[in-house]
């Protein structure tokens, strides 16, 4: 079967772009070789926020006090939260379903795998098109050490179906999948510990967020190691399994009833039939240029498969460079300026340029900071935890990054984003009216505290 255009995976990357192929008059086919939506929606990012939201629920109602709620009592029925999300994830899927019927994308719901540069097989059948699209995703690391096959450590998926709320959770790993979950069991009354090897949690993100988010879970309970080496996981005498790690060369060890690896994900070169190619890949991805083409002129690769960023809207955007790369268009994406959050409670958010960064590449910076606590609509949502830091550049002026803690974070960053993208300084920045009482006006106060 010829098409235009093959594209293999369903997730955001593959899906999005195979819709706006099919409208730009593309002939689609898409390879689904498991549910459509890919790991974000059906293990990843629509089932982990189902989660966060019971869990900022629960958070909540443990402070009814504060809001003059008195002698308030709940039970949490997690069958209930479990099936809520299981409903979203469904209704999302359903949709994903639709558009693609609607859009005329032949769905071809089995594996496929490349016979050669030009051939893809699936099910005994063979297809061709003028470009292949690979959008395959990720799969959850394995930390391998000994013990990491033991039955009670699971993956971010293995947690996403559990039946029941652990007594208590080890996390191997503090970035933005452990954070999540240790703040979501934290709020279900789980017992919750992290174990980070890195010198902060969230290594990405600017230090003075991690700091303060580190700060605020610990208070909530949260025990959070960081600079600490996993070792070893075995079942103890009372049969806990029993982690066994390393902080300044000293081993320790914490006893749980559950373990959740979480030390990233990794392209999902496997089962492609690469090696039936000239394709340029390996364990690390597969290497594309600023159009997301591999080194076969027809061949494109997108999302976490090509490793440049691991995120679900950057897997869509570089859908819409490759295909407009095809046509020979010319955008003005910029992949530079990619907002991205952690829903933990409270939420962290970043867009830009980290002071850390700035530093590595020479660039002298004006810091701007504000506080939650003196914003009037966090106040009245009772939510005075929260930082907001913002980077311009010294010589432009230019607003260059943003990174914020607290209530609404991933939206404040979006709205960052937007005047990054717009090349915004100090000064202009500062003469745009911000609506009052808003918790955005915590950017505004950023930036006159600029001296």
């Amino acid at each position: 079967m010829k098409s235009d255009l093959i594209i293999i995976g369903g997730g955001p990357g593959g899906y999005e772009t195979a819709i706006e192929a099919a409208h730009r008059g593309f002939s689609v086919t898409l390879f689904n070789g498991d549910k459509l939506g890919g790991t974000c929606l059906n293990e990843g990012c629509i089932p982990t926020k189902c989660l966060c939201r019971n869990a900022e629920v629960v958070s909540q109602f443990k402070n009814g006090e504060e809001f003059g709620i008195d002698d308030f009592s709940f039970t949490l029925d997690f069958s209930k939260v479990m099936e809520r999300k299981n409903n979203v994830v469904s209704s999302l899927r359903s949709g994903v379903e639709t558009l693609l019927k609607q859009a005329k994308v032949n769905v071809v719901d089995s594996k496929a795998s490349f016979k050669d540069n030009y051939t893809i097989e699936a099910d005994g059948n063979e297809y061709t098109a003028d470009n292949i699209i690979i959008a395959t995703g990720s799969v959850s690391k394995n930390l391998p050490i000994p013990g990491c096959d033991l039955s009670r450590v699971m993956n971010s998926t293995d947690l996403l179906s559990i039946d029941s709320i652990p007594e208590s959770l080890t996390i191997i790993g503090g970035g933005v999948i452990g954070m999540e979950f240790a703040s979501i069991f934290n709020q279900f009354g789980t017992k919750v510990t992290v174990v980070e090897f890195m010198k902060q949690i969230l290594p990405p993100f600017d230090s003075d967020i991690a700091k303060r988010l580190k700060q605020i879970l610990s208070k909530k309970g949260i025990k959070i190691l960081t600079g600490a080496a996993a070792k070893e996981i075995r079942i103890n005498e009372n049969e806990d399994i029993e982690l066994v790690y390393e902080v300044k060369g000293k081993e320790e060890t914490v006893c749980s009833t559950h373990i959740l690896m979480a030390v990233g994900r990794a392209p999902r070169v496997e089962e492609l039939g690469l090696e039936n190619t000239t394709i340029s890949h390996s364990a690390k991805g597969i290497p594309v240029d600023d159009n997301m083409q591999t080194n076969v002129a027809n061949i494109y690769a997108i999302g976490d498969v090509n490793a440049k960023m691991m995120l679900a809207h950057v897997a869509s955007f570089q859908g819409l460079r490759a295909l407009n790369a095809i046509e020979d268009k010319k955008d003005s994406i910029m992949f530079d300026v990619v907002p991205s959050a952690v829903f933990t409670v409270p939420e962290c958010g970043m867009v830009g340029k980290t002071e850390e960064q700035c530093k590595k590449e020479g660039i002298e910076v004006l810091i701007g900071q504000s506080f939650f606590r003196a914003n009037g609509k966090a106040l009245a949502l009772g939510e005075p935890d929260g930082l907001c830091k913002l980077i311009f550049d010294k010589e432009s002026r230019l607003l260059i990054g943003a990174h914020i803690i607290g209530v609404e974070a991933a939206d404040l960053v979006q709205q960052c984003g937007d005047l990054i993208s717009r090349k915004t300084t100090i000064e202009q920045l500062r003469d745009i009216i911000f609506g009052h009482p808003t918790v955005s006006e915590v950017i505004l106060s950023a930036s006159h505290s600029v001296k």
